[in-house]
């Protein structure tokens, strides 16, 4: 039985890219494609994702992420390296140089999901990158027959055969899991850490460890980290107007802290963000509907 919590999770549709950074001047150096997760493997796997790009003749471009609280699996061809990793979560922005011709499928796990399924303590994964079989030996030759395949739908086929034929137990505590991170990732009213124990009834203590073991981060980084992507999500859709109140809304105390952790976290102030991001915009339109004369 399944719970609003830990059904089948809606993969997100083209114009929403929450945790991407300048994601229309993104978009101009690579393309982006998600799959769902089957239901056999969907209460782990959030979804799959593709990135693939050709900067053949052009310099190297530096895609960023705030990424979210949750490990991916990944299977790469690129310049810098090739094969299959696991990537636990990261606590700061992530910047990944795309060069030449490459591309990467991944599998995003649900928060938690990752140690629920292997049974591996998340927290030690964090803010790293490891070989697929270092993580999971008996994934031997798993990357290989994935980078092999060309399409999407037949590299997902593999990755949930070979999901759906490893043995996992039953974790009670990963469902409790799955409910505290949905609170905290929809609940803009969830803005401390203590709001979520007294919700749950549980002990700061506990909370703790749990999210160490199953998320590979603490709570309040989780929720500082959701707020955050929607503050940048929101500037990039042209949210400027009011930056105290989005600051206010955010579940910070004033302009000032939303100013100072979104510029050491993103790598410039809110409103610097926010023109970036409308010119960007502004020379896609320019691209796709000419100027009459």
């Amino acid at each position: 039985m399944t719970t609003a919590s830990d059904g089948p999770v809606p993969v997100p549709t083209p114009d929403n890219v929450k945790g991407i950074l300048h994601p229309d001047e993104q978009a101009r150096h690579r393309s982006l494609a998600r799959l769902s997760a089957g239901p056999e493997v969907g209460r782990f796997v959030e979804w799959y994702w593709s990135v693939r790009w050709d900067l053949t003749g052009r310099p190297p471009y530096y895609a960023e992420v705030l990424p979210f609280p949750c490990v991916n699996v990944t299977f790469e061809r690129s310049e810098t390296r090739t094969g299959g990793f696991v990537n636990g979560v990261c606590t700061t922005k992530f910047v990944r140089e795309l060069s030449g011709v490459g591309e990467t499928f991944g599998a995003r796990f649900r928060a938690g999901g990752f140690g629920a399924f292997t049974g591996l303590d998340v927290g030690a994964f964090r803010d790293t990158a490891v070989p697929l079989t270092d993580a999971l030996p008996e994934a031997a030759g798993l990357a290989e027959r994935v980078l092999a395949e060309s399409s999407d739908i037949k590299r997902r086929s593999i990755i949930e055969d070979f999901l759906i034929g490893r043995k996992f137990a039953a974790d009670p505590n990963y469902r409790l899991v799955l409910r505290i991170v949905a609170a905290m990732e929809h609940d803009l009213e969830l803005t401390r850490v203590d709001q979520v124990t007294d919700r749950f009834d549980i002990p700061i203590r506990t909370l703790q460890r749990m999210f160490r073991r199953y998320v590979g981060a603490g709570p309040k980084w989780v929720l500082r980290r959701y707020r955050l992507q929607d503050g940048a999500d929101l500037l990039a859709r042209g949210r400027i107007e009011d930056l105290a109140a989005l600051a206010t809304e955010l579940g910070y105390f004033d302009q000032a802290h939303f100013s100072r952790e979104f510029t050491a976290e993103v790598g410039m102030a809110p409103l610097e963000y926010a023109k970036n991001s409308l010119r960007s915009r502004n020379e896609v339109t320019s691209k796709v509907v000419p100027t009459r004369m």
